[in-house]
């Protein structure tokens, strides 16, 4: 959860830096896939503040309202990031590329005097603001990367594929895929501008804020699909599985597993629940005792393993 925060908070500082520079370069500029940069960066910074609201709300104590706690809450917002993400920052994004491409504007070509400093191009502005957010959103981006690394060696994943359909952290996931996504449109929107100025073409430019906001749309219904399995009620692997139900089976006394049953029910956050049929000659306070043995032998083999339930079948109590 520490490492989820981080990665939020990280992103949100980057990106709300990034919004005011990418808005001021847009008015000296007039350049529309600098106004798609800016769409985007606005969207990113609110859609952290609502991670940070999911992580908060999160953390609130199990009642008798949420007995397994409120972990889903993270699954939700993180959902709800997404829609936005598609709906706001990508949509605008695409729109605002299409009526440039059918109209296309130069953008501002009078020099400027900033600080002091100049007459330059004006365009020359978004340029540095942009390799200014190419390294902000690095340092976001690397961070939302090591925390997902570290949790692939944890969990023995092949890589980002695998960690994207299978971890339960989606609030990593979220930060990661739009610090990706936000480093990928800094690059294209630097390009087009660049390409526009060299050529004279300015379609260049707004093919690329085209480009940024189909970048979103994708990414954004992608994520929404990841978060859809958790909403739903997503269990652990298969295999994962087998290695939790061994570990029962594994455990003196015990005669066979029945009814295996695992889901999410937060990030990294699993309920467990199974029928257990004991050796017969077990006594009621031996098995009471055994229970709570393979609780603790359960959320060993997995952390993830947050709430257990075993129902003793078979034992004649």
């Amino acid at each position: 959860m520490a490492g989820s925060k981080s990665v939020v908070l990280a992103a949100l500082v980057a990106n709300g830096a990034i919004a005011v520079l990418k808005f001021g370069a847009f008015l000296l500029t007039g350049s529309p896939s600098m106004l798609s940069e800016v769409y985007h960066s606005i969207s990113d910074t609110g859609n952290q503040v609502f991670l940070l609201v999911g992580i908060r709300y999160s953390d609130r104590a199990a009642d008798q309202d949420h007995p397994f706690g409120y972990g889903k809450a993270q699954f939700f917002y993180s959902f709800l990031v997404s829609v936005l993400l598609f709906g706001i920052a990508g949509w605008e994004s695409v729109k605002h590329g299409y009526e440039a491409i059918l109209h296309p504007h130069t953008g501002t070509v009078d020099p400027v005097t900033l600080l002091g400093v100049g007459p330059f191009p004006a365009w020359y502005v978004s340029v540095v603001v942009l390799l200014g957010a190419i390294g902000f959103e690095t340092y976001a981006f690397m961070k939302a990367n090591a925390e997902l690394q570290r949790q692939i060696t944890e969990y023995g994943w092949s890589g980002i594929p695998e960690a994207f359909r299978k971890t339960s952290d989606v609030t990593t996931l979220t930060a990661y895929t739009e610090d990706a996504i936000a480093l990928l449109g800094a690059i294209l929107a630097l390009v087009g501008i660049v390409l526009s100025q060299l050529t004279g073409n300015p379609i260049y430019d707004a093919v690329t804020a085209l480009l940024i906001g189909l970048l979103l749309m994708g990414f954004a219904l992608a994520l929404a699909w990841e978060n859809k399995r958790l909403l739903l009620g997503e269990s652990l692997e298969p295999e994962v599985e087998d290695e939790l139900r061994d570990v029962i089976v594994d455990h003196e006394g015990v005669r066979h597993v029945e009814g295996f049953r695992t889901v999410f029910v937060g990030p990294a956050q699993v309920l467990v629940t199974t029928e257990v049929s004991f050796d017969p000659e077990l006594v009621t306070d031996s098995i009471d005792a055994d229970i709570g043995q393979i609780k603790t032998k359960l959320k060993t083999a997995d952390d993830r393993v947050d709430i257990v339930y075993i129902e003793p079948e078979g034992t004649g109590i």
